[in-house]
């Protein structure tokens, strides 16, 4: 990861975050572009630790992002996003940067584009992954854990490493994107934590993350379909073994293939993705120790486009974490019942709306009646502690603006 390009994003943000306003000699706004966004919501969550330990309700639900572009010259652009987010225990709490690249634009006509990105680039791979960082671009608060679990919300929003994209626009066959990325990502102490467990007292690494997608648009038509696959490798060094620093050196491996569709009307959207993913463990628990799982999983989605400012949405989806366990009774007996079968598989079926006080003001509210744990953290070692009911349940309200 380049700490030029870093810099360059904090130095934007710290500079247009305070309220002086700079005088066009210092910046061309043709040129520099800067934009923001505020959120913050109420979670009440039911049954599970998806936010917090205690069930209450909770203010955790904050996002506040700034992102910068400057034009260098016609074929060069820096690129960048500072963002600060508490969930609770969905993902780390703190600031972060989501991207900071350099884009390149290598080759442009009236029908071919190829662009280059390179330092922290962002994930453009599965249907939301471009939009998950903003809360005003996305479709919900929550997106479907099945696919955009937030779990690995930082690991899969992008990399530090280097990205290409190929469009290509034809009358006959429609409109095509090509992406390839290959990076990793870092991995802090309480991702580490969330991921694995607050017992694993050791250091977690990305190895590689190595990503491919494919996107057809059929000629002035109102569908768009698209397939991605990602291999990522991850490592983990114990460190001084002791009593509560119990788990061994590991490698794991986790490999995802996604294929989706979009509708887009006048009113109606319809969104759908489904996926397989390969989850390989070896060590962790104990040296010799390898498990290999297959898991599936599907969501669709509908949203009604009431009139310009009220949208409703609709949405199922299903998750299993071992294709032939589908019940979790399996899980359940390997673990000699210290893991529920409930821990198998999570389906969640979501009703929501949004709605449009101005431009770039937004109140979102959503309900969520949850089955199973399948999608809650610590993933490689849960909690059945806190988590000890099948079902539960999730609501939550978020008010966003945007500049």
């Amino acid at each position: 990861m380049s700490k030029f390009l870093i810099k360059v994003v904090v130095t934007c943000s710290l500079l247009l975050s305070t309220p002086l306003i700079a005088e066009e000699s210092y910046f061309n706004a043709q040129k520099f572009q800067v934009h923001g966004f505020v959120a913050q919501g109420i979670i009440d969550v039911n049954g599970s630790d998806f936010v917090n330990d205690d069930g209450e309700l909770s203010a955790e639900l904050t996002e506040v992002g700034i992102n910068a572009t400057y034009q260098l010259n016609s074929k060069l652009r820096l690129a960048g996003q500072l963002v600060y987010l508490d969930g609770g225990n969905r993902y780390a709490k703190g600031a972060r940067i989501d991207y900071a690249l350099l884009d390149w634009s290598i080759y442009n006509n009236d029908f071919w584009q190829a662009n280059m990105y390179l330092g922290r680039f962002k994930n453009n791979h599965w249907l939301y992954s471009s939009s998950r960082d903003v809360p005003f671009a996305r479709p919900s608060i929550i997106l479907p854990q099945s696919v955009y679990f937030d779990g690995f919300r930082d690991i899969a929003v992008g990399s530090d490493g280097a990205a290409i994209k190929v469009s290509h626009s034809n009358d006959t066959y429609g409109n095509f994107d090509i992406n390839l990325s290959y990076g990793t990502s870092p991995i802090s102490d309480e991702q580490a934590t969330n991921l694995l467990s607050k017992l694993a007292k050791g250091k977690a690494k990305q190895e590689h993350d190595a990503q491919a997608s494919f996107y057809w648009q059929p000629a002035f038509s109102p569908w768009r379909f698209g397939v991605s696959l990602l291999d990522a490798d991850f490592s983990y060094v114990q460190g001084t073994p002791s009593f509560d620093n119990p788990f061994v050196d590991s490698d794991f491996t986790f490999q995802f293939y996604t294929a989706n569709a979009l509708y887009e009307g006048e009113v109606w959207e319809f969104s759908s993705e489904i996926y397989q993913q390969r989850f390989i463990i070896d060590g962790f628990y104990q040296n010799g120790f390898h498990d290999d799982n297959v898991g599936q999983g599907f969501y669709v989605q509908t949203r009604y486009k009431w009139n310009s400012d009220l949208t409703f949405l609709a949405r199922f989806e299903d998750f299993y974490l071992d294709k032939t366990d589908k019940n979790g009774k399996k899980l359940e007996e390997n673990s000699g019942g210290l893991v529920p079968y409930y821990f198998g598989f999570n389906k969640d079926i979501t009703l929501g709306l949004s709605y449009d006080f101005t431009s770039n003001i937004r109140l979102r509210m959503e309900y969520h009646w949850v089955k199973g744990a399948g999608r809650l953290t610590p993933v490689v070692v849960p909690n059945p502690r806190i988590n000890d009911s099948e079902d539960w349940q999730v609501w939550a309200a978020q008010i966003m603006y945007w500049f």
